[in-house]
Parts: structure tokens; C-alpha cells; sequence
């Protein structure tokens, strides 16, 4: 599918995006064109050094902010797939700096969405996040916005060829401020500070987001808003998995944080399908809207599955939850090679 097309990546410098850089460019060697978009052009210069444009003639780095709809439109010239990764995600700072938040988190989705119509776009895929799904924080509540217009988008993209669609997962294994990395480095200190005993997170790593923004690129009809069926973990057993050893210190939850990650809402469930492999939140409105008819239709045509009344999911009732020994491999496979406990 993606031999000789174009992709442009929004927030291409982030670590989601030099994870997707790295396995575009080792499956499809072929590809016509890879445009890395994002504003920092330190982290464009370091990204180089990695992949360079003389190594990959069809590697683009392009400078721009999503919040600028003419530099977005330049960017999508001759595109035909989009990953959307580029936003503002520190709960604390967007409690601090809300319109900042709101200029790239919703208007620069916006204006990815009208630059998409505008250019002959194929697929959109944008990613989102677990804090999205009844958000109880501002950074949820902007991503909650991008993602209905993302979902939106595909009412009124005319006869165009295009679907926009949305993938949510939460915590990614050992990314920047993650709790693993934190533990890791606190643990010389001898004490873990646990926000709560009952917390829980799903897991998922940089390369299972990175294959299912593939396979939505390739598998999406427009409209849904992928969800990963993946494991959970307690923060205590992270906390057993990297320092057996040290006093946990309960420190209290922080603002704007819930105990359990969740993904699905029990509203949401009356209109989500089983795909196997991932859950599909389906449109309200549209072509795909969630009337009982819409979504049987759905399910007939693309051999998806109804989930039961009352679904909901959330890492706190997930029924599959990782052991110490298996955080601790994840952490030798996926954050520190070296790690011991």
C-alpha cells in the first residue's frame, strides 16, 4: 500500500514519530516520499543524524507549526497519507496555558483537517490518548475536541477519496515521564513515591502504536476511532518489578489524574464494534453514525462484532494484567537492555 506514495508526519521529531520514521523507512524502502513536519529544528538536525536525506533520498524534513494553516498546507503538496502526531500534551502546563494548548491541540487539528480537503489526501489518521475519553483535565478536553473533528471530518469530505480516522491508546512503555523511567531513576535514592495503591495502567510500546497507525492507514473506512486490546499493569507491581527493595512512600493522586486509565466509556460502548485486534468507536452522525442499523451494517460489511451492553474499558477491569517477571522483561526489552532489580 504505501510503496511509492507519500506520508507526512505532523510532530515527526516526537518519539512516537522517530518510532514510526524507523519502521517506515526499514518495511518500505520504497517509498516515494517521508516528510518529518514538526518546529524544532534541533530535534530535526539530531533526527538527521540518524536518517539522513543523502541515505533516503525520499526523507523530507520540514519545518512548521500546525498552528500555521498556510505552512501546513505547503507541507501536504503531493501527500497522500497523514499521521497526526503533533500536539501539547503536559496535563500541569495546559492547566497553566490553556489557549496554548487549544491553538495545537484543536486549531492546529483543524487545520490539518481543512489542509487535508484542500490537497487530495487519501487517509488521516490522528492519535489520541486515553485522557480524551471523559476527560477530567484540559489536555483530555482539547484532545476529546481533536478527535470529534477528525470524526467530523469525514461528512464532509464530499465525493473525495478520503477517510479521516483516530487511534487512542494510553501510557506508552518507558516515554518521556512515564512512570517506569521515573522509577528507574529514583530508585538509587531507595524510596518510590506511589500515588495510589489501587492505580492502573494499560501498556502498550512505540511499536504496537506505531503498527496499528499502520494498519488504520490501511484499514479504517473513515470515522472510527480505533482502540488497542492490550494488557494492564498495577503501579505497585512496577514499583515491586524495578525496586523490591525500596520503602514505597504513598504521595497522594495528582490533579487531574484518574486511578484507572480509561478508553471506552460506558456511553461510548452502545456504539463501539470487536475488530479482533482492536475495539472501533463509531461515529454518532454520518455515513457511519451508531444507529442500531448503522452499526449492524457495519459489522456485515466489515465482519466486526458488537461488543456486549454495557461495555466499557478501562485499565482497572482490564482482564488481563502483567506480572512483576513480565514488567520486568518488558523493561529489558524495551527501556533499559541492562536493567536489574
Amino acid at each position: 500500500m504505501f510503496a511509492n506514495a507519500s506520508i507526512l508526519i505532523t510532530g515527526g521529531t516526537g518519539s512516537f514519530g522517530k518510532a514510526f520514521v524507523g519502521t517506515v523507512l526499514k518495511r518500505y524502502p520504497e517509498i516515494k516520499r517521508l516528510v518529518i513536519f514538526s518546529r524544532d529544528e534541533l530535534k530535526q538536525f539530531e533526527m538527521a543524524q540518524i536518517w539522513s536525506t543523502s541515505s533516503h533520498k525520499g526523507l523530507r524534513y520540514f519545518l512548521g507549526d500546525v498552528r500555521d494553516s498556510a505552512r501546513v498546507a505547503r507541507a501536504l503538496e503531493g501527500i497522500d497519507y497523514v499521521v497526526h502526531a503533533a500536539a501539547l500534551k503536559q496535563v500541569v502546563a495546559a492547566e497553566y496555558n490553556p489557549f496554548e494548548f487549544i491553538q495545537t491541540n484543536v486549531l492546529g487539528a483543524h487545520n490539518i483537517i481543512n489542509g487535508c480537503l484542500d490537497k487530495g489526501i487519501k487517509r488521516v489518521v490522528a492519535l489520541s490518548t486515553d485522557k480524551a475519553a471523559a476527560p477530567i483535565n484540559l489536555y483530555g478536553a482539547t484532545k476529546l475536541c481533536s478527535d470529534k473533528l477528525f470524526v467530523s471530518a469525514n461528512n464532509i469530505r464530499g465525493s473525495r477519496d478520503l477517510r479521516f480516522s483516530v487511534v487512542r491508546y494510553g501510557n506508552v512503555l518507558g516515554s518521556r515521564g512515564s512512570v517506569i523511567p521515573f522509577f528507574l531513576d529514583k530508585k538509587a535514592s531507595g524510596t518510590l513515591p506511589i500515588t495510589s495503591t489501587e492505580m492502573t495502567r494499560f501498556n502498550i510500546s512505540l511499536q504496537e502504536g506505531v503498527d496499528m497507525v499502520l494498519w488504520a492507514l490501511e484499514n479504517a473506512r473513515g470515522g472510527e476511532i480505533f482502540v488497542p486490546k492490550i494488557p494492564s499493569y498495577r503501579i505497585t507491581d512496577v514499583a515491586e518489578a524495578i525496586g523490591p527493595e525500596c520503602r514505597k512512600e504513598i504521595v497522594g493522586i495528582r490533579p487531574g489524574e484518574k486511578v484507572h486509565e480509561e478508553m471506552i466509556t460506558v456511553s461510548d460502548g452502545y456504539n463501539t464494534v470487536d475488530l479482533e485486534r482492536y475495539f472501533a468507536i463509531l461515529p454518532a452522525t454520518g455515513e457511519q453514525g451508531s444507529s442500531a442499523a448503522a452499526v449492524d451494517d457495519y459489522c456485515s460489511k466489515w465482519g466486526a462484532r458488537r461488543v456486549a451492553p454495557g461495555f466499557s474499558y478501562n485499565s482497572g477491569g482490564n482482564s488481563d494484567f502483567l506480572t512483576v517477571e513480565q514488567i520486568r522483561d518488558l523493561i529489558r526489552a524495551h527501556v533499559r537492555p541492562d536493567f536489574r532489580h
